[in-house]
C-alpha cells in the first residue's frame, strides 16, 4: 500500500506533525504550496481585510496552487494535513481536492489547532473528494510524537 502525506503549513506547526506521521507511516511527503506565499500580515485573523480572513469569507474561493504536481496518483492513502482556519480546512487545501482526482483513495485528514476542532471541514472534504473514501479527521499537536502516531495509524485499520 503507497501512503502519501500531503500538507499545508503556514506556520510550521503542521509541517512539524507531517514531517513525524510521514516517518511514523513509511509515507512520502507532498508540502501543498500557494503560487504567491502567504505571509504573517496575510495570516492576521483579527484583520477583516487580511488575505485569509477574505479567502475564508468565500467558500468559493480556490488560491492558485504553486506549480509542483502531487504525487495523489501513486498513492493508495493520502494523509491530508493543515491547521484549522474558521473551523475548517484552508481554502488551499480546497484547491488541492478540486486539483487532484481522488477515485478509489483512502483520504485521512489531520490538523493541528489551538482547539477547533474540523466543524463543517469534515463534510467540504468529502464533497470535494470525489470517488474517495473520507475517514474522520484528528487533530494533534505539532508535537505529536512518532509512536502516537503510529498508534493512531494502527487503529484505521488502513491494510
Amino acid at each position: 500500500m503507497n501512503k502519501l502525506v500531503a500538507y499545508f503549513s503556514a506556520s510550521g506547526s503542521t509541517a512539524k506533525l507531517a514531517k513525524t506521521l510521514a516517518a511514523a507511516a513509511d509515507a512520502a511527503l507532498f508540502e501543498i504550496r500557494p503560487a504567491v506565499p502567504y505571509e504573517r500580515r496575510d495570516l492576521n485573523w483579527m484583520d477583516k481585510k487580511s488575505r485569509s480572513t477574505v479567502e475564508m469569507q468565500d467558500p468559493s474561493c480556490r488560491p492558485a496552487l504553486s506549480g509542483d504536481a502531487a504525487p495523489v496518483a501513486k498513492a493508495d492513502v493520502i494523509f491530508l494535513g493543515f491547521p484549522i482556519w474558521w473551523y475548517r480546512e484552508p481554502s488551499i487545501i480546497d484547491s488541492f481536492l478540486d486539483a487532484n482526482d481522488f477515485t478509489s483513495k483512502t483520504i485521512v485528514p489531520f490538523f493541528t489547532s489551538g482547539g477547533s476542532d474540523l466543524g463543517e471541514g469534515q463534510g467540504r472534504i468529502e464533497g470535494l473528494a470525489k470517488g474517495a473514501r473520507v475517514l474522520a479527521g484528528r487533530r494533534f499537536g505539532a508535537r505529536a510524537s512518532e509512536s502516537e502516531l503510529q498508534g493512531w495509524i494502527s487503529s484505521l485499520h488502513l491494510e
